[in-house]
């Protein structure tokens, strides 16, 4: 079990020494510092979950550094200011930069104690609800009660006892997500932070600052790493992460620190990782694509998460599931899926998996009339004219695309793409290059990306 860090900022040692005690008599983790110097170096060598700041010191006042901290790019951790002097015009200025409360000396220590805990409480609930936003709905247990959602629950709760690192395998829109953060709920981190990265998001920025933080003059960003500490870091689509970062998430993993980027010291954290995959990883590590030494320290523990069409039995009670959420959320009318249209999808291959069937319960009723729908206005949804008897046929690209989010859509199109090209000119890759208008190791990358080999269309 981890504990809230807290920081008192105070230049009166008597005041330092018993906030000190107190906290820790109460579970809390605490650091000091005398002045602001020393608070800016403490707060750079270990974020904190909340601090104690007293306005008036000999080098820096409290404000200046509160207004320092509030511009910051990433949210900063509630701040209680303490004073035996102050006036309301300082408390109405330490409020409109941010500050959780104000606290007048002599300090009233049961005062002070429920408002740590209020101010601990709103920021934990902040962080849980800025990682929920990507969500349709605060999971509590994700939804099914076929053997296999059975077993994989009970997996998850057991798995959810121990500090390894887990790696969650399952195709696009399978729930991954859902069930990193259900393993997090039933850890005993489920009190600390729940940070969600897409890495392929990532792409293209700085994933080594988003990810480790940076460091400029008294200026600190923190990275999600750090917004993780005492928590659950999930690190969706880990196949995407380049090798620079990669090797840097290798050195967390394995000395428990970093540095940012632009940093001299060492940030100490205690994260635990869960990685989530839709590329077969073992393969890619063999392959040279994916680091050999990252990839076994994150697959201690594996999570196969199973597609939707080897559970059929539980798109009845998805359906409803979702339904209910539009309903209850959004406002848009009840409709029922009858027996014929559940058992219509049922038989769906759901290529877009939990994922697409949520968008295919919002589609219907916000376009759809009428108390029920029907298996007609089903089959017109999915694109079928009959009851699906096997996959979609390859050539009809976009009929399979539109049921997909668009990164899954792009991935099918460049593999048909790139597939049809290999074909018409007898795997020569150059010359696909060339006709594509990409510098031939692009290219490369590309094929290993979405698992094609030209050699095989060669033979």
């Amino acid at each position: 079990m981890t504990h809230s860090y807290i920081l008192v900022v105070d230049d009166e040692p008597d005041i330092r020494t018993l906030l000190k005690e107190i906290l820790e008599d109460e579970g809390y983790e605490v650091g000091v510092a005398e002045n602001g110097a020393e608070a800016r170096k403490a707060r750079r060598l270990r974020r904190p979950d909340l601090v104690l700041l007293d306005i008036w010191m000999p080098d820096v006042d409290g404000i200046s550094l509160l207004k320092e901290w509030s511009e910051e790019a990433a949210p900063a951790p509630p701040v209680i200011m303490m004073s035996g002097h102050g006036t309301v015009e300082t408390a109405v200025e330490a409020t409109r930069l941010g500050a959780w409360d104000f606290i007048e000396k002599p300090l009233s220590l049961g005062k002070l104690l429920v408002t740590v805990q209020r101010a601990l409480e709103s920021y934990h609930l902040f962080q849980e609800n800025q990682g929920l936003l990507k969500q349709v709905r605060p999971v509590t247990e994700p939804v099914g009660r076929s053997p296999i959602m059975i077993q994989l629950r009970e997996r998850v709760r057991r798995i959810a006892q121990h500090e390894a690192t887990v790696l969650i395998h399952g195709e696009p829109g399978s729930g991954k997500g859902v069930f990193a953060r259900y393993l997090h709920h039933n850890s005993a981190r489920s009190e600390g932070p729940f940070v969600q990265v897409g890495v392929a998001a990532l792409l293209g920025e700085s994933p080594a600052v988003e990810l480790f933080g940076s460091e400029e003059d008294d200026k600190v960003h923190f990275g999600l790493v750090e917004r993780a500490n005492g928590g659950t870091l999930f690190l969706d689509d880990i196949g995407d992460m380049d090798e620079a970062t990669q090797a840097r998430l290798l050195g967390v993993m394995e000395a428990g620190s970093f540095y940012r980027a632009g940093g001299t010291e060492p940030v100490q954290v205690n994260v635990r990782f869960i990685a989530a995959t839709r590329y077969p990883l073992e393969s890619r590590a063999r392959e040279g694509l994916f680091r050999t030494d990252l990839y076994y320290h994150l697959n201690v523990l594996p999570l196969n998460i199973p597609a939707l069409r080897e559970h059929p039995e539980d798109i009845p009670e998805l359906l409803r599931y979702y339904v209910d959420y539009y309903v209850g959320n959004d406002q848009l009318p009840f409709r029922a899926f009858t027996v014929a249209a559940q058992n219509r999808l049922r038989n769906y291959p759901w290529p877009g998996n939990v994922r697409e069937l949520q968008n295919l319960v919002q589609r219907l009723l916000i376009v759809g009339s009428g108390n029920e729908i029907d298996v007609d206005e089903v089959d017109a949804a999915i694109g079928v004219a009959e009851p699906p008897t096997g996959p979609v046929p390859q050539d009809d690209v976009l009929a399979r695309a539109v049921r997909l989010p668009l990164r899954e859509a792009r991935d099918l199109f460049e593999r048909r793409y790139f597939e049809h090209l290999l074909i018409q000119m007898e795997g020569n890759v150059a010359r696909v290059a060339q006709h594509a208008g990409i510098e031939r190791t692009h290219l490369y990358r590309k094929l290993r990306s979405l698992a094609m080999d030209p050699r095989d269309i060669k033979r």
